[in-house]
């Protein structure tokens, strides 16, 4: 009996205990509520006074369509001339390149139309201003530019990242020149890069330049002269440039001559191996030597003044070729070097140049004689001309 009170009583108790806690359980979920509902009460009266929370249904404020004037009263009140007009030739800067060459080509333009007091140059300025200068401009303080220097510098320092080099003074290390390349050429691609580079040291600038120049003769003379200043070295290149343009003009001669002689040389066709061939001298009068022509055709061979030809003619018919005749300059046999018409007239074309006056006798003087194995006649004028082209050439 003891026990079964017991139980009753323990269970009696937990009864009363989960009623107890059911009870809070409802009190504290009562107070939540109450307490949501103040906060949202609390909220949307907030909202209310600030506007909707919703950041999409914001309403941004709106841009001021109107520039603030940042300058000062007496450049604002100044009133620009009648007859001003503005130079068109100038680009708009937009924030690309070096603002301090804007800044000169502004001012070198507007000076040149007759503007040159600090009103006109602030007020003109900004009409040349485009995108993010533009930007920059509106956002200046008002008040602020009192003179065209404030305006500069102002514009110089916020675009100096703006300013770009293309190269310093060490890139004209790097230029060299070319093998082939003129003097002039080169000249002319060096300062072009000196264009580029601002406050270029003059010394700098004749080291990088004599540096740069190809091995050879000039170069040597630079070397062996060692002029100090950027004028004595143009007085020595101008001298180069013209010997180099002298070869070059006589280069351009020669090439139809050379062309001529290797038409010549061309192994005759079907229809022209029916024909007999002749050459015919090309000069009135040649030059006496104090050489045989053989010997002077070896000595200009090997010292590269002329090349061989690249296919010896063959105006001759091959099967009846003399063994005992050797020319030196087509290196064939057939003929000698002093029958040779072509090596007699290269020869002489030469000595006109003044190549071979160390083969002339006497001073560079010409014998208006023809040679004895040629056979000319006088003219009623008093001119020598060959009748017949020498055989076997």
């Amino acid at each position: 009996m003891a026990e079964n009170g017991a139980q009753q009583f323990n269970q009696a108790e937990l009864l009363g205990q989960m009623a107890e806690l059911q009870a809070e359980v409802q009190r504290l979920a009562e107070h939540s509520t109450q307490n949501n509902a103040g906060k949202h009460e609390e909220g949307s009266s907030k909202s209310s006074a600030l506007g909707n929370s919703d950041p999409l249904s914001i309403t941004p404020p709106k841009e001021k369509l109107t520039l603030d004037n940042p300058f000062s009263e007496e450049i604002t009140n100044f009133r620009m001339l009648k007859n001003f007009v503005l130079p068109n030739s100038l680009e708009p800067y937009k924030g690309i390149g070096d603002p301090r060459a804007h800044i000169k080509k502004f001012q070198s333009m507007m000076f040149f139309n007759g503007a040159n007091n600090e009103p006109i140059l602030c007020q003109s300025f900004p009409t040349y201003l485009d995108g993010a200068t533009l930007l920059w401009f509106s956002k200046l303080s008002a008040g602020s530019i009192s003179s065209f220097e404030d305006l500069a510098r102002s514009f110089i320092d916020y675009f100096a990242a703006s300013r770009i080099y293309v190269h310093g003074s060490d890139y004209l290390g790097t230029i060299k020149q070319g093998q082939h390349e003129s003097l002039k050429d080169y000249l002319t691609r060096f300062a072009e890069a000196t264009m580029e580079i601002p406050d270029l040291d003059p010394k700098v600038h004749l080291h990088a330049l004599k540096t740069g120049l190809r091995p050879g003769k000039f170069r040597e003379t630079i070397a062996t002269t060692k002029p100090r200043l950027l004028e004595e070295f143009r007085e020595r290149a101008a001298g180069q440039m013209e010997i180099e343009e002298l070869q070059e003009a006589q280069k351009t001669e020669e090439q139809p001559t050379r062309r001529e002689e290797e038409r010549t040389f061309k192994p005759p066709s079907k229809k022209e191996q029916k024909k007999p061939f002749k050459l015919t001298p090309k000069f009135d009068t040649y030059t006496r030597f104090n050489t045989k022509r053989e010997n002077i055709i070896k000595e200009i061979l090997n010292a590269k003044i002329v090349k061989p030809p690249a296919r010896a003619g063959s105006y001759q018919d091959q099967r009846f070729v003399d063994r005992s005749k050797h020319c030196a300059f087509h290196q064939k046999y057939g003929h000698t070097t002093d029958e040779c018409l072509i090596a007699k007239d290269l020869l002489e074309r030469l000595a006109q140049q003044g190549l071979l006056d160390k083969y002339v006798e006497g001073r560079k003087s010409r014998e208006t004689k023809k040679e004895p194995e040629e056979r000319s006649t006088e003219k009623e004028k008093g001119k020598w001309t060959t009748i017949d082209p020498p055989g076997g050439s």
